[in-house]
């Protein structure tokens, strides 16, 4: 299998062609987080997740909120599934943790903004 990437890990953006025989090979990064980009996208694919969870009582009825590491791709559906059904109380600071341990990933959901109580 012969897959093309571009690299995200840095600006540069480099256009990876990784080979999957067996083994993997890479081609066309200029560093090694390229190299290992690649391996880890065509082997388990990780994503930061940003998203919005409901407040009760707050000046807003959503705050924004992000994993604080990757997460495995194929688990997105289900932790916005779960996410989708929570309901936090106000007020929600920046950088609260909103959920330890999000499924068991190891990532922890982060709110990005502060949400005041309602008067």
């Amino acid at each position: 299998m012969i897959k093309k990437l571009t690299c995200i890990s840095c600006p540069i953006g480099c256009e990876l062609t990784v080979f999957v025989n067996g083994e993997i090979k890479v081609e066309g990064n200029r560093c090694p987080r390229g190299l290992e980009y690649a391996k880890n996208e065509v082997t388990n694919p990780k994503r930061i997740l940003t998203i919005s969870v409901k407040v009760e009582d707050g000046v807003m009825e959503l705050v924004s909120a992000k994993t604080d590491k990757p997460i495995p791709k194929k688990m997105l559906h289900e932790i916005i599934e779960y996410i989708k059904g929570l309901k936090i109380k106000a007020p929600v600071k920046r950088g609260d943790i909103i959920i330890n341990d999000i499924l068991s990933t190891g990532a922890n959901l982060v709110a990005t903004r502060t949400v005041l109580k309602k008067d």
